[in-house]
């Protein structure tokens, strides 16, 4: 009788080891580390908030910071808006629906990786394929990767091409829309732009504030991306703040301190989530009311 009590606790005995040895011990550690001075190799030496009062004196940390900011304030409604508008598009009953459906959700898939990062930076090279095209049409090669101009441009064009899992839950969120709604519409005479952010737009609002909440955490840990198609360069102008935790960290054997920028990074995620879920009564809409 009393094992049957613990049965449960038996089959989440591994989820239990996993998230306490790889989540819970790690995100601790991190946090006592921040306050340490530990090359990876010696013992870590308390120094209070020197790690702290060093990331605030650093050029090269504001700079980090400043790029992650406009990365992240270009991408992500870039990203949510192009999801909404394709999966609005495929909500209608369209000849080949579901191979579309799945062709526009496979870049998601592979977008992370380092075999599309890789092709990324050979499209956009200086004797690339997107070169190649427009120059057949007299324009003159663009150094998308070399110049700062166009390097942020090129990195942010890559996680907005990613948009098919927001795009699949728009999907999800448009058919539980009631098509009676949309004809009483149409017959009092509502155009379509209308009936879309007058009925459409706000009835999803709450899968909108999801999708927004989880973009806008995966944007500000962007890493792969930037990594491998330029390294950051050129100039820093695409140095996102999550390259500049991991040379500290990896690279310059400053596990102290990129424990403290990693601790920052969390705050400015969590000031912002908690930002968008203070702003949620404003403009999030709920079937039960006006929560």
């Amino acid at each position: 009788m009393k094992l049957k009590k613990h049965v449960g606790i038996l089959y989440i005995l591994p989820w239990l080891i996993g998230i306490i040895a790889f989540t819970a011990f790690p995100f601790i550690a991190s946090f006592v580390l921040s306050f340490t001075d530990y090359n990876l190799i010696s013992s870590p030496s308390f120094v209070g908030l020197s790690n702290y009062r060093t990331m605030m004196d650093t050029p090269l940390f504001w700079k980090s910071l400043r790029t992650t900011f406009i990365y992240v304030f270009v991408t992500v409604p870039l990203k949510l808006s192009f999801a909404l508008f394709i999966a609005y598009i495929l909500n209608f009953k369209l000849k080949g629906v579901n191979f579309f459906r799945t062709a526009y959700y496979l870049p998601s898939i592979l977008g992370g990786s380092v075999a599309i990062a890789v092709l990324w930076r050979f499209l956009f090279a200086d004797t690339g394929l997107i070169n190649m095209i427009i120059g057949n049409f007299g324009v003159d090669p663009i150094s998308w990767l070399g110049n700062p101009r166009y390097a942020i441009f090129t990195i942010s064009l890559l996680r907005v091409w990613q948009f098919g899992s927001p795009m699949v839950i728009f999907l999800a969120a448009l058919k539980n829309i009631p098509e009676s709604l949309y004809e009483a519409a149409r017959i009092d005479g509502a155009s379509k732009t209308h009936i879309f952010f007058k009925i459409t737009l706000p009835l999803i609002t709450p899968i909108v504030f999801f999708n927004f909440i989880m973009q806008l955490v995966q944007a500000f840990q962007e890493f792969n991306g930037p990594y491998i198609i330029t390294g950051g360069g050129p100039l820093n102008s695409t140095y996102l703040f999550p390259l500049y935790i991991y040379d500290n960290s990896f690279k310059y054997f400053r596990m102290g301190y990129g424990s403290a920028l990693s601790w920052f990074l969390f705050a400015i995620i969590m000031v912002f989530t908690l930002i968008t879920f203070k702003s949620e009564k404003y403009w999030v809409h709920y079937d039960g009311g006006d929560e």
